[in-house]
């Protein structure tokens, strides 16, 4: 197997190992007939990233794209619509999504209507879609300088901080073989906040055991 052909794999199978993760909130949304325990926006910002992407990877005729973005998009369209089933905040959350649908639609006009196709097409929209990307990845750092703060690392998913790791890495190595800098950078943030999210389990981890906890670090 080429090593393209083998992170492509591992796109595929990371990627959407990550982007099945929600399917714990599903769960936890239908046991308990209610979203209150649930954050509704990164189901839509990551809706709209996997839209963005598909239409790149579809400019691109790239199959991995394609296909990861497609299973994305539907899996946090399903979070999404559960979500809005359960929630008894409704008009909030039709109003943001909405929102989301008229980005979409303008976003859809400009990349498609108003420029004309062909390099410039493409590398604007893979512009936009990393530094949305870049965003999506930078967004929890305000979460992270509370746990420092806090030393309790409990709102942190383990398993979610694996699965962003081996996902922003694969991506990060198949962007460089394909020379697409517009795949491979928007990772790069993806590694080092998982890295960051590793050393945080392992520096406060005897405060959810119990154990006597470390002295606290100054920032």
């Amino acid at each position: 197997m080429e090593f393209l052909q083998f992170l492509s794999c591992a796109c595929i199978v990371f990627t959407v190992g990550m982007f099945s993760t929600g399917l714990a909130d599903l769960k936890k949304m239908r046991a308990s007939k209610s979203a209150d325990n649930v954050q509704f926006l990164p189901f839509l910002t990551t809706c709209l990233n996997n839209l963005g992407w598909l239409y790149y990877g579809l400019l691109k005729s790239d199959g991995t794209l394609v296909l990861v973005n497609l299973i994305g998009a539907c899996l946090q369209s399903l979070y999404i619509f559960f979500y809005c089933h359960y929630t008894n905040d409704k008009r909030r959350i039709t109003a943001q999504t909405l929102l989301a649908g008229a980005v979409l639609c303008g976003g859809w006009l400009y990349f498609s209507v108003l420029l004309p196709q062909g390099e410039s097409q493409l590398s604007q929209l893979g512009l936009t879609c990393s530094l949305f990307t870049v965003s999506m990845y930078l967004s929890p750092l305000a979460d992270l300088v509370e746990i420092v703060r806090s030393r309790n690392v409990e709102r942190l998913s383990f398993s979610l901080t694996v699965a962003t790791f081996l996902t922003s890495t694969s991506w990060t190595l198949y962007g460089l073989q394909l020379q697409d800098y517009y795949i491979m950078v928007p990772n790069i943030p993806g590694i080092v906040t998982s890295l960051i999210r590793v050393f945080l389990f392992w520096r406060f981890a005897s405060v959810v055991e119990g154990m006597p906890a470390y002295k606290p670090i100054h920032i």
